[in-house]
């Protein structure tokens, strides 16, 4: 887990870099693209049948909203210091009760309601603190909430899709609606964003292959702690590579959003251990 937030920081750290020429709409169709000719050689090793589908509209309503969240923390990325973009991120699992409320029939009760709302007071901590990116921070959290909102979808999806299958079709419809805002500010790309952003779309995949294994062989509650570990290593290298320093209101706001986020997951944690027999949470 520890390796996974620091190559996720580190594919941060190239996004960020490339933005200073490079618009965001155009990054993002790129990692989508590359993220597409990455899964190919998978698709193809499982045959072409892999990828029959009933639930076409579902893999359509998810790359929809995978590739608009990917899109907007983009941008947040580079148009914010690395710290604070990755901080906001933090808040999806308080819009995942929401969303698990509304979607998936969750009991929630006061306590995670609680947490929730101690942690997007961590949020409005850090956005007053930062007025000058108030556009850059609510894209942030747009971004954050379409990606709690993609859990929903691969939760339903991965029911009955392969993982090649959801990455597959993410990588073509995200290409093709990413392409259209990508062509309006197209710049073409030297030879050397070229390269960055290829390593920075395989640092990407190999951080997700770190956690999705740290999680196979160790209870979430145990390893996912760790994932935080990304708010200072984005730190470092922001400071390290952009002279970023972090203000005491944006540490504050961080903590705040962490340690909510923390409760809420140990909290679910202690709930599946303890789930009565006919499914109600008692939180």
């Amino acid at each position: 887990m520890l390796l996974g937030g620091f190559l996720f920081s580190c594919m941060s750290l190239g996004i960020k870099y490339l933005g200073q020429e490079l618009d965001s709409f155009q990054i993002g169709f790129l990692r989508a693209f590359f993220g597409l000719l990455a899964v190919l050689p998978f698709v193809f090793r499982r045959g072409l049948g892999s990828l029959q589908t009933r639930v076409f509209k579902m893999h359509l309503g998810r790359s929809l909203i995978g590739i608009t969240g990917m899109l907007c923390m983009f941008y947040a990325i580079t148009h914010m210091p690395l710290a604070d973009a990755v901080a906001l991120t933090f808040t999806r699992p308080l819009f995942l009760i929401v969303l698990a409320v509304l979607f998936l029939g969750e009991i929630v009760r006061w306590r995670r309601w609680l947490a929730t709302l101690v942690g997007f007071a961590g949020v409005l901590v850090m956005v007053q603190s930062n007025a000058e990116v108030g556009l850059a921070s609510a894209v942030a959290l747009f971004g954050a909430f379409m990606v709690a909102l993609v859990s929903v979808f691969l939760k339903k999806l991965s029911k009955t899709e392969a993982p090649t299958t959801i990455m597959f079709y993410f990588g073509v419809i995200g290409s093709l609606v990413a392409f259209v805002p990508a062509s309006q500010v197209w710049v073409t790309p030297t030879w050397e964003q070229l390269a960055i952003l290829a390593v920075a779309a395989s640092v990407g995949s190999g951080a997700n292959f770190c956690i999705i294994r740290s999680l196979s062989v160790a209870e979430a509650t145990a390893v996912t702690p760790f994932d935080y570990m990304r708010l200072v290593f984005s730190g470092v290298l922001g400071f390290l590579i952009f002279q970023e320093v972090p203000t005491g209101w944006m540490l504050l706001g961080a903590s705040i959003i962490v340690g909510s986020s923390l409760y809420i997951v140990r909290r679910e944690a202690r709930l599946r251990k303890t789930e009565k027999p006919n499914g109600l949470n008692d939180t």
